[in-house]
């Protein structure tokens, strides 16, 4: 057999030990976030059917989902005449009719229309799972990442926009982010200004576009509304709305002057308003909450206030985003069922994280002890030891004895481990051990006793 170098698809990952370590650090701090605000976790299958993903993600969306041919010999089950006839959409679905999930939202719909009957509303739930997208690789942007999304169905309290806003401002806290800002804009904004500007059918067109300021423009989402038949007209109507500057309040106030002729325009500014009261009453701790008025979020579904977290910190796209849905679960058939919800984009925390540096030694800490042997009596002697230790959830190991005490030390190093206990002929007679701290090099004569009780 040929030799085949080894590899992983672009945009694909492995992931070492350390890496896990660090990863699992974020996962349970934004675990712990979410319980605390009674949320409860649930997972779905790694694939959906394809059409429960299309139409969910805008038409940019859809092009990025990665769809999963039939298994077995799908070719000879295809439609003829989609072949003949070069239509995508039959030849599709005669080929594909599963697809990897794009993200946990519309997945998380279509699991609240099956188990409808076994749930409590509002029901709070939260997702860490992997989603996949057909992107193109990039610093911060994979093909393959994990989502921490958290999720509240069946209320339409604006409270849990303001939740939302805490959520994020104390798990990022608590992973140690000093300097980060979380934005807030409302779709019902944006369709007053569409429709101010007697643009309300190109809605998605215009969402899309200024959703791009900050990396095309002025001058780019200029030109990409031209091509969707906006005029030069009503570009400079958009102009001092987008370009809007100042406090929340004085944005808020200028919004309402420029939509006084749009009843959904104005809800939209009232919805603001009143999850802005909620946190001026509840003070964040180390975010900044932002109104940008440009924050549009690319997705169809949102239908609220959307938000989008950004690290001040680092060169870094957003590291979460959301927003609110009022009919998500429609398109399943369960009408009328309000939702909202949010996502932490893990991988690019972690890449801010690394470059901050800003995980805790504990964090990557696997290992607290490793019991070094002289010989296998002293191995023999050591396994009542780290029976003992680990019974008290002490994190141990032993080293088996016939290595020279050099390479045992160099293992505790390499897996930073924080003491090491040295078993030989002499501490077998006295019952007393040589503990080393591995950090200062301090080393001291210990009996058992001593030695739990410091571990612990």
């Amino acid at each position: 057999m040929a030799s085949i170098k080894p590899s992983v698809p672009k945009g694909t990952r492995d992931f070492s030990p350390a890496e896990m370590a660090k990863r699992n650090f974020i996962f349970d701090t934004i675990k712990s976030v979410f319980r605390k605000y009674g949320y409860q976790q649930i997972e779905t299958p790694s694939m959906e059917n394809l059409s429960t993903l299309t139409g969910k993600y805008g038409d940019e969306g859809d092009k990025l989902i990665f769809k999963i041919l039939n298994s077995g010999d799908f070719l000879s089950k295809a439609n003829p005449a989609a072949l003949a006839d070069n239509d995508s959409n039959a030849l599709t679905a005669s080929i594909s009719e599963k697809a990897l999930r794009y993200d946990l939202t519309v997945p998380f719909a279509r699991y609240v229309v099956q188990h409808q009957n076994d749930i409590t509303f509002p029901f709070k739930r939260f997702q860490v799972q992997p989603v996949w997208r057909a992107d193109r690789p990039q610093k911060g942007r994979y093909r393959e990442f994990y989502q921490c999304d958290a999720d509240v169905v069946g209320s339409d309290s604006l409270l849990n926009e303001a939740e939302f806003i805490q959520i994020y401002d104390e798990a990022l806290s608590k992973l140690g982010l000093q300097d980060f800002t979380i934005k807030i804009n409302n779709r019902k904004i944006l369709s007053g200004i569409a429709q101010v500007i007697d643009k309300s059918d190109s809605i998605i067109d215009l969402t899309v576009a200024i959703d791009k300021l900050d990396k095309i423009g002025l001058d780019g989402v200029t030109a990409e509304l031209l091509t969707k038949g906006f005029t030069e007209a009503d570009i400079e109507q958009l102009k001092p709305v987008i370009l809007l500057q100042g406090t929340n309040t004085e944005k808020l106030t200028s919004l309402r002057e420029a939509l006084a002729t749009s009843e959904i325009g104005l809800k939209g500014c009232e919805e603001l308003e009143t999850v802005l009261n909620y946190i001026n009453i509840a003070p964040l701790q180390k975010a900044t909450l932002e109104l940008d008025i440009t924050l549009a979020r690319g997705l169809n579904y949102y239908t609220g206030a959307i938000f989008e977290v950004k690290t001040n910190e680092a060169q870094m796209g957003s590291i979460g985003g959301g927003g609110r849905y009022d009919d998500l679960t429609g398109m399943f058939g369960l009408k009328n069922l309000t939702g909202a919800g949010i996502s932490f984009g893990a991988d690019r925390i972690y890449d801010v994280m690394e470059e901050l540096n800003l995980f805790p030694t504990e964090a990557v800490q696997s290992t607290q002890v490793l019991i070094c042997c002289f010989d296998k009596n002293a191995e023999l002697y050591a396994l009542p030891l780290l029976q003992r230790l680990r019974a008290l959830d002490v994190k141990a190991e032993l080293y088996p004895a016939g290595a020279k005490i050099k390479k045992q030390m160099e293992y505790a190093n390499s897996k930073q481990i924080a003491y090491t206990i040295l078993i030989g002929s002499e501490e077998m007679e006295s019952g007393l051990l040589a503990f080393k701290d591995m950090n200062s090099g301090e080393q001291q004569k210990l009996n058992i006793a001593q030695i739990t009780e410091k571990l612990q």
